[in-house]
């Protein structure tokens, strides 16, 4: 039987031509898609219609004649580059899917394939994964000799993240080490051996990894000016998006590709550059007018999102930075509600609150999907998960592993188990194998010895040679502890610092990973017996909400994301929690004015994805390892601000469920039914 494909018609060309084009937008929109001569810097805010005015733009300039190969889209996703494409042309016609555009590692690597060898490239060369690149500096890594056990050198994931930040931020190797990685101080020298002869390795193997396709480009154009104007004669307009997410190297990429037209427009939010942690320089787009004089500054700032409230505590919430665009985003939608910021006394009380304020929500009729969770870092969830379980919600989890799936975890909670009962065998097969020397033979061995005991607590402390040295201090921390009453928390307190040696053994992120397991101390913090405890672990593990709850829909669950994660989406509903200063803005953004304004971007960011429902939630009772519960205060974003912006609550009963939402109950005139909850004086 004969076969057919199916291949797209071709769009008829409007005979309306550009105005009617611009006529589609809004008059900021359409300044900036009809200035398409010299340099131009759009500052689109949150949920202003960027990539609406960046399509239309491409429609605008290929109707005006320029070639479509000449026009240059750098996104930071291929999809993003296609569907922008793809929309234009329906806009115009097909001649818009020639436009050039993609990633910039894509487009550096079309370009090294092309004019490449003036770097030393052979036009076949092989273009690592992280995988790959990993193996390689593992090779390096052994044969320098920097393997040895007597030693905590980095591994080589660690190794390659240094490198890569490195290169992405344009800093010295040493310089990245001290700025992110300070308990390898001691090694630095070692590490930039490896460096070196990593890019030696790759040398003379015609190796490229993902930094080599930008750093190799930015050779290409800087060191050869002959390639550096065959480059540049191949795109007459350049466009980049997301331009507040771009790295120290792709910046210097845009100057040398526009070399001798200066016709880039850059699109980008400097209120949302929050990925400094990736290499991304939020000094690239406030610099660019300098670095493109006569930069045409165009403002894209009618929001239409969220609601007018909404978009009151995001615009003052922004003011606050050092430095930034002046601009306030004014809403198309209609009035909602006041934003509220509720204090809960503790960690659970807020879980418990959020909870019940889902729902609400869903009650009234917002979707499950149409709710989100966001937070500063992971580990913050593990509470409101246990509690989301318990609820019967479900829910996903972006940006981080679930708690209960993270291995440190894993790890202190085996210690736990093993305390609660001394015949769980897997239990104490993991801690065993925590243990230098000892496999999982070994660990079998070692358990029946154990097993076989009446007191297995006594057998620990006088285990036979050889385990005798290995396994005394684990026995002179666990008897203890069984043998007492303490409550969970003082055992989970007393298993992690017998633990931590061994976490900064086996992870190089080890600094990150500690402030999960304060997690499990102040989780813990609520029972007052071990076994409750292990048991909520094991019958309703955060994970178990997702996998074996069924709502209403297997596609209906609210989401739990990390900010960074949830920058471009949007959810009618939106709890932004443990807005506590040291934990939002991080405790180690303090003393770094740079570092605050990030933080202070991140809240924007975070508080932007709202649509119409609102909330702020911060617990004023803290675990913190160091001092035990310590009396915590509001983020310094939030802190302070009018209550028309940002209505405050306290939950003042921890008896029944909380009726979340006043605010939005007084606005709609519903009677006042949940006073005995909130006060709104601060006091419960």
């Amino acid at each position: 039987m004969k076969s057919y494909r199916l291949v797209p018609m071709t769009h008829t060309p409007r005979a309306d031509g550009t105005a009617a084009l611009l006529a589609e937008l809004n008059a900021e929109q359409a300044e900036a898609a009809r200035t398409t001569q010299g340099p131009l810097l759009v500052i689109a805010g949150a949920g202003t219609g960027k990539t609406r005015t960046l399509i239309y733009r491409t429609a605008v300039l290929v109707d005006q004649g320029i070639a479509p190969e000449r026009i240059l889209l750098l996104t930071f996703t291929r999809r993003a580059a296609e569907e922008m494409r793809q929309r234009a042309g329906l806009l115009l016609d097909t001649r818009c899917d020639r436009v050039s555009g993609g990633t910039f590692h894509a487009t550096c690597a079309g370009l090294l394939r092309r004019f490449g060898g003036a770097v030393g490239l052979d036009p076949a060369f092989t273009i690592m994964d992280r995988a790959d690149a990993e193996e390689v500096v593992g090779y390096v890594r052994a044969e320098l000799n920097l393997g040895d056990r007597s030693r905590r050198f980095p591994k080589k994931k660690a190794l390659l993240d240094i490198l890569s930040k490195a290169v992405n931020r344009d800093v010295a190797v040493a310089d990245t080490v001290a700025e992110e990685y300070p308990h390898f101080l001691e090694y630095v020298g070692d590490i930039e051996r490896v460096a070196g002869a990593y890019r030696e390795q790759k040398r003379r193997r015609q190796l490229v990894d993902y930094d080599d396709l930008l750093t190799l480009t930015v050779q290409l154009l800087e060191r050869h000016p002959h390639e550096r104007e065959r480059v540049g004669a191949l795109f007459s307009h350049i466009m980049v998006d997301e331009y507040q997410d771009t790295n120290r190297l792709q910046a210097r990429l845009v100057r040398l590709l526009a070399n001798g037209h200066d016709n880039v427009m850059a699109v980008g939010d400097d209120a949302q550059s929050i990925y400094r942690f990736r290499g991304a320089c939020f000094r690239n787009i406030m610099d660019f007018p300098r670095e493109f004089p006569g930069t045409r500054l165009v403002k894209l700032t009618r929001n239409y999102r969220s609601t007018p409230e909404v978009l009151h505590l995001a615009n003052r919430v922004i003011a606050g930075a050092r430095e930034r665009y002046e601009k306030d985003l004014t809403s198309t939608c209609g009035p909602g509600d006041v934003p509220a910021l509720i204090c809960a006394p503790t960690e659970n009380m807020q879980s418990r609150f959020v909870c019940q304020r889902i729902l609400e929500l869903h009650e009234a009729g917002v979707p499950l999907h149409e709710v989100a969770v966001l937070f500063r870092s992971a580990y913050h969830t593990f509470d409101l998960e246990v509690e989301l379980a318990r609820h019967h919600l479900p829910f996903t989890k972006r940006g981080g592993l679930k708690f209960m799936e993270t291995a440190h975890v894993k790890d202190v909670v085996a210690y736990l188990r093993v305390l609660g009962n001394p015949h769980d065998a897997i239990s104490w097969g993991r801690v065993l194998r925590l243990h230098a020397g000892i496999g999982e033979v070994t660990a079998q061995k070692i358990f029946g010895h154990l097993e076989d005991r009446a007191d297995p607590w006594a057998a620990l402390l006088a285990m036979p040679a050889p385990w005798t040295e290995r396994l005394r201090p684990l026995g002179e921390v666990l008897a203890p502890l069984a043998r007492s009453q303490k409550p969970p928390a003082d055992m989970a307190a007393a298993v992690i610092e017998y633990y931590t040696p061994q976490l900064k053994a086996q992870f190089d992120d080890y600094p990150k990973r500690i402030k999960d397991l304060d997690q499990v101390v102040a989780v813990a913090e609520r029972y007052a017996a071990l076994e409750p405890f292990l048991t909520d672990l094991a019958l309703e593990p955060p994970e178990a909400s997702v996998a074996g709850t069924e709502a209403e829909g297997r596609d209906d669950h609210l989401i739990l994301s990390t900010i960074h994660s949830a920058k471009g989406l949007e959810w009618q509903a939106v709890f932004v929690i443990w807005a506590v200063d040291g934990r939002f803005p991080s405790a180690y953004a303090e003393g770094s004015d740079e570092e605050l304004d990030e933080e202070r971007r991140l809240m924007y960011v975070a508080l932007t994805r709202a649509k119409r429902h609102l909330t702020i939630t911060y617990p004023i009772n803290v675990y913190d390892r160091a001092t035990g519960m310590v009396l915590s205060k509001p983020s310094r974003f939030v802190a302070g601000l009018p209550a028309e912006v940002l209505e405050p609550w306290a939950l003042a009963d921890d008896a029944g469920p909380a009726r979340a939402g006043g605010t939005a109950g007084r606005a709609a005139g519903a009677d006042d039914e949940w006073g005995e909850y909130f006060n709104q004086d601060g006091g419960w």
